[in-house]
């Protein structure tokens, strides 16, 4: 039988350490905690869960953190996790089984992202590469990744995560991505990681510039070219810029006809685009009702990193509020109703208010 290690960074995570450790460490067969300066009891919880603790003096590289860690393993294969993410399903079995088959692929777990956006906190989902045999590595300073062309398949691993919520880490992030931007002038995925960084510090102008280079340099074929265009879209709206708005939605976007985030955005673009100014672009007000009637249409995906609800109960929801707006109160209510079976509150309360 093939032994797995679970493998982590960690620096002052005494407040998520031990939620993590308590979901994992039934699962593997050794622990390896490689600290990188904390000033806090981080150290002292993961000895207490019989992890063996490393210490390591940072580079301003993530990957060599990771990599140091790894060099400790002595498993077959190795689980990389970090502290404010914890396992949420029983996957045991799952693990067990992916890590002993006959083939040997790279794990891509599902994530389920915790964040804070204007309308509220929100859930996405995302797959990573996360569970590999021994011998990989990582590659890059921040938002490192796997260097590996094993092939990447999904296992049943689910993760809750919720480091970003209501939290900014760009005066880290920020510094070690101009780092890399200046060995990589042309990586869309950097441009893209930095452009996410401003918008999150409301710096949409400069956000703006880094989403529109990040965007001309893909082909497209890159795994995180829908969600690029999603959060481009979404900035341009926060930063007003509707023209430009307009320009990349009619652009051919074909590759993500079936991407409920894609057409949620649209729907909320041509909303703000409107309101604008009603009477130059009233024209384009079914474009509102097209975009959400497509998100159900395509409904919940796991084909892309979603957010959930853009195929489901936040669509309807949205939907009906544009049927509000026009006067159609009967398909309002129908989408209401729709939404509210997912105990949406939003929807409840409009359905309250419309029954008065």
């Amino acid at each position: 039988m093939k032994t797995i290690s679970l493998v982590m960074i960690v620096l002052n995570e005494s407040d998520k350490l031990k939620r993590c450790l308590e979901s994992v460490h039934d699962i593997v067969d050794e622990m390896i905690v490689v600290d990188t300066g904390s000033s806090d009891n981080s150290k002292e919880i993961a000895l207490s869960y019989r992890a063996k603790v490393y210490d390591f003096t940072w580079t301003q590289s993530f990957a060599d953190a990771r990599n140091f860690a790894l060099s400790h393993s002595t498993s077959d294969w190795n689980l990389t996790l970090d502290a404010d993410e914890y396992i949420s399903n029983d996957c045991a079995l799952a693990i067990r089984t992916f890590i002993n088959r006959k083939d040997v692929e790279i794990g891509r777990i599902k994530k389920v992202n915790k964040v804070m956006h204007k309308d509220g906190e929100s859930y996405e989902n995302s797959y990573t590469s996360r569970l590999f045999p021994a011998g990989i590595k990582y590659s890059g300073r921040i938002h490192e990744q796997i260097d590996s062309d094993l092939p990447r398949v999904k296992i049943d691993v689910e993760v809750q995560h919720d480091g970003y919520f209501e939290i900014k880490k760009s005066d880290r992030n920020i510094p070690i991505l101009q780092m890399e931007l200046r060995d990589h002038p042309n990586s869309s995925y950097y441009l893209y990681q930095l452009a996410k960084e401003y918008n999150g510090l409301g710096n949409f102008a400069e956000a703006n510039s880094l989403y529109k280079k990040a965007y001309r340099l893909i082909s497209r074929r890159e795994i995180y070219a829908p969600n690029l265009i999603v959060d481009y879209i979404y900035n341009i709206v926060a930063g007003g810029l509707y023209e430009e708005g307009i320009e990349v939605i009619q652009e051919k976007q074909q590759f993500i006809h079936d991407y409920p985030d894609y057409h949620f955005a649209c729907g909320v673009f041509y909303l703000e685009y409107i309101l604008s100014d009603v009477a130059k672009n009233a024209h384009l007000l079914n474009k509102i009702e097209e975009s959400y009637l497509k998100c159900i249409e395509i409904g919940e995906t796991e084909k892309y990193d979603s957010v959930i609800g853009t195929g489901s109960f936040v669509a309807y929801y949205n939907l009906g509020t544009y049927y509000e707006v026009v006067g159609n109160i009967k398909s309002a209510e129908a989408c209401y109703r729709k939404s509210a079976e997912y105990d949406y509150q939003p929807a409840l309360s409009r359905l309250q208010l419309l029954s008065l």
